[in-house]
């Protein structure tokens, strides 16, 4: 669900989709650089690498206020993160200057149409999230309590599914605590992934990090109630219990602001 799996590497839909789109451009770029002409070549070049370039730029300004206090953070773009649309500020700006003929710069068009195409046409059959109600499955906090997920007050729901070993899990918890400090409006729940309690607690202590809920999936029940694969995943179940949006791999913190607006709403 919202995942594609690809031998041992797991990708996001969105993150698939976006490949498919810029495989699909450099491929139709290659077929006009190969028949029509070679100024194709250095411009597609310049198209997908300034584009990238720019959307994350893009992006980064939009969120200033995310980034400001994380500069390192802007070069992280393993989290997803990328205002697309501007990337066609690149097209335009490099057309003129490296296709220069009008000629050139229609047949340009091909490429462009083709990998939008393709990229949401992919990330439509990829990205369905199943609205599926939260587990009735009671699992045991670290410190030994029992705690039924379906049992909720009322708030949203945030559900992370993690893991001591795994660097993305690592990397996106203090960016998940602190929305848990900043969002009591919302239900955090942290479900670890088949370890016990000293090493869980081990890891939490180690990293200073104090969070309200951390639960112990050591059967590994949650994802197979969700269908996910890989981690970390965070799930956004609304009020009413029901599953709204999973986000595979590492998440930003605009993008958990993002999905709590989101399912708030």
């Amino acid at each position: 669900m919202g995942a594609i799996v690809l031998g041992p590497l797991v990708l996001s839909a969105e993150r698939f989709a976006i490949l498919l789109g810029v495989a699909t451009f450099m491929i139709v770029s290659g077929i006009l650089a190969s028949r029509v002409s070679g100024r194709f070549n250095p411009w597609s070049t310049v198209v997908v690498l300034g584009g990238l370039a720019v959307a994350r730029l893009a992006h980064v300004i939009g969120h200033w206020a995310y980034f400001e206090g994380d500069l390192p953070r802007i070069l992280a773009v393993w989290q997803g993160g990328f205002d697309w649309p501007w990337a066609l500020v690149v097209v335009a700006i490099a057309s003129p200057f490296l296709l220069r003929q009008r000629r050139l710069m229609v047949y340009g068009l091909a490429p462009v149409i083709a990998a939008v195409f393709v990229w949401n046409v992919a990330y439509q059959l990829t990205v369905k999230t199943d609205a599926r109600p939260m587990p009735s499955l009671t699992l045991a906090q670290v410190d030994g309590s029992p705690l039924n997920l379906a049992h909720s007050d009322g708030r949203p729901t945030v559900i992370n599914v993690w893991a001591t070993w795994c660097p993305p899990c690592r990397r996106e918890m203090p960016v998940l605590a602190a929305a848990e400090e900043t969002h009591p409006d919302v239900r955090f729940l942290f479900v670890n992934q088949g370890e016990g309690p000293e090493t869980v607690s081990r890891f939490l202590d180690a990293q200073g990090l104090t969070l309200g809920t951390v639960l112990l999936d050591e059967t590994m029940a949650v994802p197979r109630h969700y269908g996910t694969v890989g981690i970390p995943v965070t799930l956004f179940v609304g009020p009413d219990g029901t599953l709204r949006k999973s986000h595979m791999g590492e998440i930003s913190p605009e993008q958990i602001d993002a999905e709590l607006r989101a399912i708030a709403r």
